[in-house]
C-alpha cells in the first residue's frame, strides 16, 4: 500500500502528539519579570498590598478570582500568600481570563494592545 507523501507526514505528525491527537499547545509559565513589572504597575512592587480597595497582594487580585482560582489552598487572600504562590494562582487567572484580567497595566507595560 502506498501512501502519499502529504499522508506520510500527517502520520508523523500524529505520532509525536499527546494521547487523544489533539493539537494541544501547552503554554509556558510566563517569566517572572514579566510578574514583576505587572506587580510594580498594579501596587509598586508590594506582595503584601492590603490599601483598601478591595483587591490583594502585588497583582491586585480580587477574593472571588481569587477564591475562583484556587488560592484558597494557600492563603484566605492574595496579601497573605508568598509572591511564588501568587503567581501560581495568576497564572491559572491567565488561563481563564487573559491578561484582561489586569486590563489598565497589562496594557501600560506592553501585554495588551
Amino acid at each position: 500500500m502506498r501512501i502519499p507523501l502529504y499522508g506520510r507526514g500527517l502520520i508523523a505528525l500524529a505520532l509525536l502528539l499527546p494521547a487523544g491527537g489533539a493539537l494541544a499547545l501547552t503554554r509556558q509559565p510566563t517569566p517572572d519579570v514579566v510578574w514583576d513589572r505587572l506587580a510594580d504597575c498594579e501596587s509598586d512592587g508590594d506582595w503584601q498590598a492590603d490599601t483598601g480597595n478591595g483587591y490583594y497582594g502585588g497583582l491586585q487580585i480580587w477574593p472571588p478570582t481569587w477564591r475562583e482560582s484556587g488560592g484558597l489552598r494557600y492563603a484566605d487572600r492574595p496579601d497573605r500568600a508568598s509572591r511564588a504562590q501568587q503567581v501560581t494562582v495568576a497564572e491559572e487567572i491567565l488561563r481563564r481570563q487573559g491578561w484582561q484580567a489586569w486590563g489598565g497595566c497589562a496594557r501600560e507595560i506592553g501585554l495588551l494592545p
